[in-house]
């Protein structure tokens, strides 16, 4: 899902059986056959229908979503937004030929191979950007590229929607934030994380609100817009 491109970084995902400069989508190729049964089972479709619910997406719209994996967002936006127009991006070729498989025959739909911090779109292009669950892999270096990459292909007033584990996350909330604040790079996302990091990228950002969820934990949704 995600580019590593410090040393150490890199070692972490050799370590868990990859040989890729990203993270999986399900953290290894092995488990890709997997991953969607295992969304479900953690509840993240629900996650996924407020956060679209949220962006306030309307007919028309040129719509990016960043670390798609196997495109359950990607499609479940255009289901819910006929009228929309969707890109799905993602670095994990397995991932995205499975997403390409869902989707086949689907109009107004595509997926393209990219990082999150080198997105294949031209400035000021895009309405809406979308990201879930995606943020918290990324090194803090890269976080900030990414930030920058989306504030560029946003058209002024355009709007990034977020919702990734993080925020006011403490171990009271649950088996998974436990697990998560042991370390890597979630602690990037932890208090005001996310909107500072967007708002040092150039963008308005806004936390819209946290909730505990019992299988994922604390998850928290985030509204950036590009000043117009």
């Amino acid at each position: 899902m995600t580019k590593n491109n410090p040393a150490s970084d890199t070692d972490i995902v050799r370590a868990m059986g990859n040989r890729q400069d990203y993270l999986p989508a399900a953290g290894r190729n092995g488990l890709l056959p997997f991953y969607d049964l295992l969304t479900r089972a953690l509840g993240v479709p629900a996650v996924h229908r407020t956060l679209i619910a949220r962006a306030g997406l309307r007919p028309g719209a040129r719509v990016v979503e960043i670390g798609c994996g196997t495109g359950n967002l990607t499609m479940l936006a255009k289901d819910t937004h006929p009228g929309i127009e969707i890109t799905g991006t993602d670095p994990d070729p397995l991932a995205l030929a499975r997403a390409e498989r869902k989707a086949k025959g689907r109009s107004g739909i595509d997926f393209r191979h990219a990082y999150a911090q080198d997105l294949p779109f031209p400035d000021a292009s895009v309405d809406h950007m979308l990201s879930a669950f995606m943020l918290h892999h990324l090194p803090t270096d890269v976080k900030s590229d990414a930030a920058a990459e989306a504030l560029r292909i946003l058209r002024p007033g355009g709007q990034l929607h977020i919702v990734d584990v993080g925020g006011r996350m403490t171990t009271a909330d649950g088996f998974m934030a436990r697990r998560m604040l042991k370390g890597g790079h979630v602690t990037d996302n932890l208090g005001d994380g996310i909107p500072r990091l967007l708002r040092t990228a150039g963008f308005d950002a806004e936390e819209i609100s946290s909730t505990v969820t019992r299988r994922l934990g604390r998850v928290t949704y985030y509204r950036a817009t590009r000043p117009a």
